[in-house]
């Protein structure tokens, strides 16, 4: 039902900038919330940042202050703006859209994911 596409990946210096991008295609009628993930090799997933279709947010305590999650007016995409970018960034960033498949029942759909590393 919804399908995740992302981009803005690629390696960008510590101290350095970058925006991520999360395209969607397919309904938003039901949806819940978007968000950014990511995973290093050996760790679970974690959260980065999340925005609810109320639009408040949540971030990860160790991205608060440096990141923000923004979307367009139709959810058609979503973005991950990262600032003052530290070595322990680096990961695989996936989007996320939880969304109701039925009135009573939720499913999260996954982007392929963008490799993100930050590194001299």
């Amino acid at each position: 039902q919804v399908q995740l596409v992302e981009s803005g990946g690629g390696l960008v210096q510590p101290g350095g900038s970058m925006k991520l991008s999360c395209t969607k295609s397919g309904s938003t009628f039901r949806l819940i919330a978007m968000g950014w993930y990511r995973q290093v090799p050996g760790k679970e997933r974690e959260l980065v940042a999340t925005m609810t279709s109320g639009q408040s947010t949540n971030y990860a305590d160790s991205v608060k202050g440096r990141f923000t999650i923004s979307r367009d007016n139709a959810w058609n995409t979503v973005y991950l703006q990262m600032n003052s970018l530290k070595p322990e960034d680096t990961a695989v960033y996936y989007c996320n859209a939880r969304y109701y498949s039925s009135p009573r029942e939720w499913l999260d759909s996954w982007g392929q994911g963008t490799q993100v590393t930050v590194s001299s």
